[in-house]
């Protein structure tokens, strides 16, 4: 897939794993797409619409002890939310997902625990 003309700023997050194929696999299963990189088997790019998640190799990481993590801010995110559910991740342990709910700072947000401890969290402003 080319790569698109980006015409705005953007962050990238670049997350560890200890296993890119099986980074790609879970992932896929959240609705993103994309998979390791040509040039380089032990680094993927994984895109769920405008989000973009960069993976590396990190095969000593111990995922109880991650800190890695990033936050997606999205317009819809019940939509994100009930894709996801279709995965049926478990609520407790490595992986899980937690619940949506609307938090007091202002944010409607659910997290994603990924096989490698990364914490995702994806949110959306509430409208007041």
């Amino acid at each position: 897939m080319p790569m698109p003309i980006q015409t705005y700023d953007l962050a990238i997050p670049i997350l560890p794993s200890r296993s890119v194929n099986d980074t790609v696999s879970f992932y896929k299963r959240l609705g993103f797409e994309g998979g390791p990189h040509e040039f380089d088997s032990g680094y993927a790019i994984l895109r769920r619409g405008a989000v973009e998640l960069h993976f590396f190799t990190h095969r000593e990481l111990a995922p109880a002890k991650s800190s890695a993590g990033c936050y997606i801010r999205v317009l819809d995110v019940e939509s994100f939310y009930r894709s996801c559910l279709t995965s049926h991740l478990p609520s407790t342990g490595i992986p899980r997902m937690v619940a949506l709910e609307d938090k007091p700072w202002g944010l409607r947000e659910f997290a994603v625990i990924d096989l490698d401890g990364n914490l995702v969290r994806i949110g959306q402003i509430i409208e007041k």
